[in-house]
């Protein structure tokens, strides 16, 4: 481990720390989120989605910074793909247990207020199954589509501010990444079983749970910009 990773993982850690060794930070955090869930979710994934691309671009060069890869576009980015997600988390939690009453589920609508069963196991996996057939591929083509337009303007927030050439960039994405590996892969075999167990936690903890998988996504996103390169 070199001393950069070192450096990387204390900063980490001692980003979660207050929340493990203090009571009254971990309740701030908990009344905060249900007042205010928007804003905590712009603020959860702007951080962690980040620090997840920070990781991919770790795995990529060798380095957690490279010039012109653009931290604080990403960041606003993130911010305000966790809206939408937040978003997206409500409708489909809400919808989803509606509509598999209608198939003639029983128990469907309230089976995430009970505890664990095999009905509220089948309602977790529909809402995250509707979500990341639905919602995922769209926003993660929208991600992709704001990750190239700020590589393109060198990574600035000057850049960042300029129109995105929205019908040029997606023309000119790698579509067989894109749909073999982000789609087809990601998908189906890590976001649905992934994001099963987040509609299994309690609603405070959902989008937090969802905001450190956008480590792993840093990840994900890693592996599809190697594939691309070759």
């Amino acid at each position: 481990m070199k001393r950069q990773d070192i450096i990387f993982a204390f900063g980490f850690i001692l980003l979660f720390l207050p929340f493990f060794i203090s009571q009254s930070v971990f309740d701030f955090y908990i009344d905060f989120n249900k007042a205010h869930g928007m804003m905590t979710s712009f603020v959860k994934f702007a951080v962690l989605a980040t620090l997840g691309e920070l990781i991919g671009l770790r795995l990529r060069t060798g380095n957690y910074y490279q010039a012109g890869f653009g931290i604080l576009p990403r960041a606003i980015v993130w911010g305000f793909l966790g809206l939408t997600i937040k978003l997206a988390f409500v409708i489909f939690a809400a919808g989803t247990p509606v509509f598999l009453s209608y198939l003639g589920v029983e128990g469907a609508v309230d089976a995430m207020k009970g505890d664990f069963s095999l009905v509220k196991l089948l309602v977790a996996f529909a809402t995250s199954a509707c979500l990341n057939l639905i919602y995922a591929p769209v926003m993660m083509t929208l991600h992709k589509i704001t990750d190239t337009h700020i590589l393109d303007n060198g990574g600035t927030l000057s850049g960042f501010m300029r129109p995105i050439q929205i019908s040029k960039i997606f023309i000119n994405l790698n579509w067989d990444v894109q749909w073999n590996f982000v789609f087809k892969k990601t998908i189906p075999f890590f976001w649905i079983p992934a994001h099963t167990i987040t509609f299994l936690l309690p609603p405070d903890f959902q989008v937090l749970f969802a905001a450190l998988l956008g480590i792993v996504l840093g990840v994900l996103l890693a592996i599809a910009s190697l594939k691309s390169s070759k």
